[in-house]
């Protein structure tokens, strides 16, 4: 079990992990509270009700705390500094905005609907940011020349979950992925129904394009990991 993740399922138990949670005004929102090594304190608003895309998932927490990790602090500075990152399915935008604290220049990209939930949490974490974020409509499956060049990073989150929106999904990263870019996706391994057959649905589609890897448990963050959270490095074929 992970020591300080939570997720919508368990938002009384925030408190003695670490991670606030509270009403925030207007109503129709609360508001998780992620601390990032420095102290710094990331306010993330989340819809009472809505989409899978209104709140924030434990594989998002997990992503965000590692880009912190020691695998992307170098002698020379942060990894992420002054590089193009793009988030796919961002939701709440927190691991993209995670990133941009980290000196990227990133935008966060998901459907119509939360445009305006990423626009309200970049906006409530501009003080934080050191490098760029913006947020785009972006549907997977459809032209992408807008994010062009490539970028240096892709980051995902709790993507495979719907059947139909893989082989999008699989296109949309083929489209937008170079021969430099680096591609890292988190997901909560899940048994229940489906989940199992989607997610190997989804590797054997990966594999056709690309090369991936998982990053091993101990390179995750030290509190913030779990053992059915899983991280992939993805990097495109030759």
């Amino acid at each position: 079990m992970m020591k300080q993740t939570v997720n919508a399922r368990s938002l009384n138990a925030a408190h003695a992990y670490g991670l606030q949670v509270a009403m925030a005004k207007p109503t129709g929102y609360f508001t998780r509270q992620l601390e990032r090594g420095d102290g710094a304190v990331l306010s993330i608003r989340q819809l009472i009700s809505g989409d899978v895309g209104c709140v924030v998932w434990d594989a998002a927490i997990v992503l965000s705390k590692f880009l912190e990790s020691r695998e992307f602090n170098h002698p020379g500075g942060h990894l992420l500094s002054g590089k193009r990152v793009l988030e796919l399915g961002a939701g709440t935008g927190i691991v993209g905005i995670m990133a941009a604290t980290l000196g990227a220049n990133v935008t966060v990209t998901d459907l119509e609907d939360v445009q305006d939930l990423m626009k309200l949490n970049i906006q409530c974490n501009n003080h934080l940011i050191t490098g760029s974020c913006q947020a785009k409509v972006l549907k997977w499956g459809e032209k992408a020349e807008e994010f062009m060049p490539n970028p240096d990073y892709i980051l995902m989150a709790d993507c495979i979950y719907y059947e139909e929106s893989l082989d999008p999904l699989l296109k949309t990263l083929k489209d937008l992925s170079g021969s430099n870019t680096y591609i890292f996706c988190c997901y909560e391994q899940r048994t229940m129904g489906k989940n199992p057959e989607i997610e190997n649905m989804f590797f054997e589609l990966l594999k056709l394009d690309f090369e991936f890897q998982e990053v091993p448990l101990e390179k995750h963050d030290e509190e913030y990991r779990s053992e059915d959270i899983h991280i992939l490095q993805i990097c495109k074929k030759a």
